[in-house]
C-alpha cells in the first residue's frame, strides 16, 4: 500500500490524511487506493461518524501526480479500472458526513473533492483551482455537474476554462465552504465541526444527506467524465501540454488540431 495516508479514529472521527507534504500531497494511484479503503470503511464501520480530509504541510493537494498518473494511464485500456475510480465511487457512495480542512493549495482533485465534502474549512490565504484544461484534459469526480451547481456556470467554466485559482475568502463567498479562517485555526475548526457532527443522530443525518445527493447521477457522470478524461489523456493535446509540464514552459496548442 502506502504510507502517504494516514487514517486515525476518536470518537466518531475517522480523519484521513494525505501526508506526502514534500511533494505538496500530490495523489498517487497507490494514495487512491489507501483513501478507497478508508472511504469504503467510512461508510460502512458504525463507529465511525464523520469522515475528515486534511492534508500534511502547508498544501492540501496538488491534484494528482502527474508523473504517476501517466505512467499508470498508459498501461491501461480503461480508465475506469484506475485506482481514482474506485475512490470517486467510494465518495460517491458515502452517506456520511465529510469535513475538508484545507491549508495552501487545493488543485485538481484538490478542489473537486471538496464538491463531495458537506462542510469546508478553508485558510483564507488558501488557492483553489481546477487546472484540467490547462493539461488539455477533462474535469472528474462529478465536477462537471457540481461545480456549475454550486458556483453557476460562467464562474465554473472560467475556473476551468482559465485555471486561475480562487482564495479561501473567494470560495467561501462563491458558497464553495463554509468557513475562511487563519491558516493556523484551519484543522481546530474542522475537528470542532467533525465532533459537533459527530455527536447528531446518525441514521437522521445520513437519511438528510441521501436526500440531498442523487448518488446514481453522480457515479454515472463520473464514468462518463472518465471517458473524456482518458481519450483526453491519449491526446496530442494532452501530449503537448504534459511534455510543456515537465520541461516548465508554457504549452503550444497552435499546432494540435
Amino acid at each position: 500500500m502506502t504510507d502517504h495516508i494516514k487514517t486515525e479514529l476518536g470518537d466518531g472521527v475517522l480523519t484521513v490524511t494525505l501526508a506526502r507534504a514534500d511533494k505538496k500531497n500530490a495523489i498517487t494511484q497507490a494514495m487512491y487506493a489507501a483513501l478507497s479503503d478508508a472511504g469504503e470503511r467510512a461508510r460502512t464501520d458504525d463507529a465511525v461518524r464523520v469522515l475528515v480530509f486534511k492534508g500534511e504541510g502547508d498544501s492540501f493537494s496538488a491534484g494528482n501526480d502527474i508523473g504517476d498518473f501517466i505512467a499508470i494511464g498508459s498501461q491501461t485500456s480503461n480508465p475506469s479500472d484506475m485506482a481514482v475510480f474506485r475512490f470517486l465511487k467510494a465518495m460517491a457512495d458515502l452517506d456520511k458526513p465529510v469535513v475538508a480542512a484545507v491549508r495552501g493549495r487545493a488543485v485538481g482533485i484538490g478542489l473537486t473533492l471538496l464538491l463531495h465534502c458537506d462542510m469546508v474549512v478553508v485558510a483564507e490565504d488558501a488557492l483553489l483551482s481546477a487546472p484540467f484544461i490547462n493539461l488539455a484534459l477533462a474535469p472528474e469526480a462529478a465536477s462537471s455537474m457540481l461545480l456549475p451547481q454550486v458556483l453557476g456556470h460562467q464562474r465554473a467554466f472560467e475556473i476551468f476554462a482559465l485555471g486561475e485559482p480562487i482564495d479561501g475568502k473567494t470560495a467561501v463567498a462563491w458558497g464553495l465552504a463554509n468557513r475562511a479562517v487563519p491558516a493556523d485555526q484551519v484543522e481546530a475548526v474542522a475537528v470542532e465541526l467533525a465532533a459537533r457532527l459527530a455527536a447528531r443522530a446518525p441514521n437522521s443525518i445520513r437519511k438528510t444527506k441521501r436526500l440531498m445527493r442523487d448518488a446514481e447521477r453522480i457515479w454515472e457522470l463520473m464514468q462518463r467524465e472518465g471517458e473524456a478524461f482518458g481519450s483526453q489523456m491519449k491526446s496530442p493535446e494532452a501530449m503537448e501540454a504534459f511534455m510543456a509540464f515537465t520541461q516548465k514552459r508554457a504549452p503550444d496548442f497552435s499546432k494540435v488540431g
